[in-house]
């Protein structure tokens, strides 16, 4: 079980079908960004994990309501609507332009057109997703693996999550970057965001981080990062925090990407890998709370414990 809990999942051995399984992501996402009224960081576009993959939630269409999720275990793409209708998609090899067009296909049949950028976001080179015949690429048992560790960081992100009383996201899946990340905040407005980012408006990474913040996740990899791993950065970042103390054996601070890293492999083979986990999330907070100066006693406090209500301070 532990095996199947944390399976292996090296980045080199599936990265085309982590490539494509991105793009589709992305498409499944611009139709919530499409409909959903915005909210705070960005928080209306981003997908969540299920029991069996990744869903948008319900999105408004009108006065209909529509979802789109992804089966890692049947491998489809289902679209469900609040009046009994459905359609599916089959996830295989196929190109990113089949993938975006029998989507939209199947929502004209659904009688909810939608209208979406049609380009990646966050990506430099970026290829229009009906013009998209270069990513083609789908293995099943690795989508499967990918989501089976997104469900064990979704897990200790949320049990991570329990302890701060402070404004904090939801444990979320970001389709532009591809991570699934928590983010805590001080409750401090922060310097604008240089932006920069590649197909991504500025205005849109300046509103994301408006607020100083810590942020977590896991990253399937890529990049300055070519394998997977779980990440903390600070925004803005203090000038000592790379040189914080950090754990457990294995974690460190990586330059080219601004943030602490910790291989996934690291987590996978450790006698604990959640204990493991969990002492870099905290560790890694400690380090952008103390260097920033955050207050943490009024921010913190105890991890959540089923069926224990949290106890409630007066003066």
């Amino acid at each position: 079980m532990k095996h199947e809990a944390w399976p292996e999942l090296p980045y080199g051995a599936w990265k085309d079908t982590c490539t494509t399984l991105h793009l589709w992501t992305q498409i499944v996402g611009q139709m919530r960004v499409a409909q959903a009224p915005w909210l705070c960081h960005s928080w209306h576009t981003t997908l969540y994990l299920t029991a069996r993959g990744l869903t948008t939630s319900p999105i408004p269409y009108h006065e209909r309501t529509f979802q789109i999720d992804f089966d890692f275990l049947d491998h489809l793409l289902l679209i469900t609507v609040d009046d009994g209708a459905r359609r599916s998609v089959k996830l295989k090899a196929q190109s990113v332009a089949a993938f975006y067009n029998a989507l939209l296909v199947a929502l004209g049949e659904l009688g909810m057109p939608v209208t979406i950028h049609g380009s990646p976001n966050e990506l430099p080179d970026a290829i229009p997703f009906r013009e998209d015949m270069v990513h083609a690429s789908y293995d099943a048992e690795y989508a499967r693996r990918f989501w089976r560790v997104l469900l064990q960081a979704d897990r200790n992100l949320k049990r991570f999550r329990t302890s701060f009383l402070g404004k904090s996201s939801p444990v979320h899946f970001f389709w532009g970057s591809f991570d699934l990340a928590v983010t805590r905040f001080s409750g401090r407005g922060a310097p604008p965001h240089p932006g920069g980012i590649p197909n991504l408006p500025d205005a849109v990474t300046r509103e994301a981080y408006s607020h100083e913040v810590s942020s977590a996740g896991f990253w399937p990899g890529g990049g300055p990062v070519d394998y997977a791993a779980f990440y903390s950065y600070a925004y803005p970042t203090p000038e000592t925090f790379r040189t914080q103390p950090v754990h457990p054996d294995g974690a460190f601070f990586h330059a080219g990407a601004g943030e602490f890293i910790l291989p996934y492999e690291a987590v996978r083979t450790a006698p604990d890998p959640e204990g493991a986990l969990q002492k870099f999330l905290q560790s890694t907070y400690e380090a952008a709370a103390n260097t920033a100066g955050w207050n943490r006693v009024a921010l913190e406090c105890e991890l959540g414990v089923p069926r224990v209500p949290r106890q409630a301070y007066h003066d």
